[in-house]
């Protein structure tokens, strides 16, 4: 028989809001723009305010004891909001919670395009049980991964990751309703070559020298085929973010 136990306190809502990044010799590439994330978002979804200066010594206690790198998330939860009374005064609290670092290199992935949006996709809050079932189906089909096409038909975002595409030499990102990922700002900034954000749907594809997923926790990571187009997973201009990429100085906590 599967135990089970009662939480004290009100139940939780799963409602809040979170980021993830990779931590290496306590610093992280990009780490201001997370603590800018968490701040904006934690007045959207809580109305309240959040210092960045405790939520570095969170990361601080949570990575002390690390000897290497290591996937981080701060939560920024308030679990004694009401299910029922979210309109409430929000006292949110933040909780880091530690897992190892994801593999880097990773292998080119493989995905299926599916209708699907998340809610309120520019906010990177907790409610990911749809993007996650669309994950589940993605693989029990065969495939690696999931990526979300709009109602318009606009590629927009996979569950956990942006995406972006090079058309010959010139960097693609796709313009639609998406999170504004922390590894995606963080690469259309340093990129010295051409680049250019526009709508790209699916009959665009073949068009597309390279796709490649983007996030924090993995950096960067080719996409070897969409449904049945498939791409370059050794372009050079990938090759050249990929290593644009590794020279960003990450920011110490």
């Amino acid at each position: 028989m599967t135990r089970m136990s009662a939480l004290d306190g009100p139940a939780p809502t799963a409602y809040g809001h979170f980021t993830t990044m990779r931590v290496e010799r306590r610093a992280v590439r990009g780490l201001g723009l997370h603590l800018r994330r968490l701040v904006a978002d934690c007045a959207t979804v809580f109305s309240a305010d959040l210092r960045p200066a405790h939520v570095r010594e969170c990361l601080r206690a949570a990575t002390a004891a690390a000897e290497g790198p290591l996937t981080v998330r701060v939560t920024v939860t308030d679990p004694d909001l009401a299910l029922t009374h979210l309109a409430a005064p929000a006292r949110p609290r933040v909780v880091v919670t530690t897992r190892a670092p994801t593999a880097q290199p990773q292998p080119p992935l493989r995905v299926r395009s599916t209708g699907y949006a998340r809610d309120a996709p520019a906010i990177k809050h907790t409610g990911l049980f749809g993007a996650l079932h669309e994950r589940r189906r993605a693989q029990l089909a065969g495939y690696d991964d999931a990526l979300f096409v709009s109602a318009a038909g606009l590629v927009t975002e996979g569950p956990t990751w942006n995406i972006g595409f090079i058309r010959h030499d010139t960097v693609v990102w796709p313009a639609g309703d998406a999170l504004p990922g922390i590894t995606r700002r963080l690469l259309a900034t340093g990129h010295p070559g051409p680049q250019r954000t526009e709508p790209v749907r699916l009959a665009d594809l073949p068009a597309m020298t390279v796709a490649f997923a983007t996030n924090a926790a993995g950096g960067i990571r080719p996409i070897a085929a969409v449904d049945g187009t498939s791409f370059d997973v050794d372009h050079p201009v990938l090759a050249r973010l990929r290593e644009r990429y590794a020279r960003i100085v990450p920011e110490p906590l």
